[in-house]
């Protein structure tokens, strides 16, 4: 019996640190963000290769797992081609490959992505353009701020104008 009570006095509990879990976050190592090289973007380049030109990281659905957000164009010879901004996902199970779960840009508003970040849940990126068709593909003159921010489901955007002229 002695033998039983030193041996649950040797037995205390881990030490206190006043520090606890965030909601729904998992324990041991922090899930890594997924990589946004390497994956087939429903982006169409009729036969050109895909580029991706920025990417940001952040958990934006608050969920505990990080998502990427990248800034995707075809990779054209020449000229400015418009940017697609897609949202990937890492599924949980081991070996799972990222997968596109929005578009926050379509390739078909014919805009060029700048300045890509995620910051407190919210995706915000710079967003140039042209006025008209006559306006040389090289020198876009409407400048636009874009934020997306994940909301009741599903992402929802703000455009803030900038002034036209020369960007």
């Amino acid at each position: 019996m002695a033998a039983v009570i030193a041996g649950v006095g040797l037995l205390q509990p881990g030490r206190a640190t006043g520090a606890t879990p965030a909601p729904g976050a998992a324990s041991g190592p922090p899930a890594a963000a997924p990589d946004a090289h390497g994956v087939a973007y429903p982006l169409d380049c009729k036969g050109a290769g895909q580029t991706v030109t920025a990417a940001a990281q952040g958990d934006l659905d608050g969920d505990g797992r990080p998502e990427t957000v990248a800034a995707v164009r075809c990779d054209a010879g020449s000229g400015t081609p418009p940017h697609a901004i897609y949202v990937l996902a890492q599924e949980a199970a081991p070996g799972a490959r990222p997968r596109v779960v929005a578009t926050l840009l379509a390739p078909a508003t014919r805009r060029t992505a700048t300045d890509l970040t995620v910051r407190d849940r919210t995706v915000t990126a710079s967003l140039l353009g042209y006025s008209s068709p006559s306006v040389p593909r090289y020198s876009p003159d409407v400048k636009q701020l874009a934020k997306w921010r994940w909301t009741g489901g599903k992402f929802r955007q703000e455009l803030t104008d900038s002034t036209a002229g020369r960007v």
